[in-house]
């Protein structure tokens, strides 16, 4: 069964609208590569290279291409005990 469409619609909304300011913990990249199972290669501004993935909640509803910008949000980076370093919370 298709999902409803008001999901896609909000879940659009939710990455279209961009935060007034940035946290300590949130930086925009730069994606350079999709590695595969929601997770993409970023550049972040110090043109240091991290990996980062696509919360559930956007998989299949929004995608992204190589060259596009998004907002990353690395707070939970140290709790993890893997090679991920943070999550994308908005496409600009």
């Amino acid at each position: 069964m298709a999902k409803p469409k008001r999901n896609i619609v909000a879940a659009a909304e939710e990455t279209s609208t961009p935060p007034s300011e940035l946290t300590t913990t949130q930086s925009i990249a730069r994606v350079i590569k999709a590695e595969g199972n929601s997770l993409y290669s970023c550049s972040l501004p110090n043109q240091k290279t991290i990996l980062v993935e696509l919360p559930s909640r956007f998989r299949n509803t929004i995608w992204l291409k190589r060259g596009g910008y998004v907002l990353i949000d690395t707070k939970e980076a140290d709790v993890r005990q893997n090679k991920i370093d943070g999550e994308i919370i908005n496409v600009v």
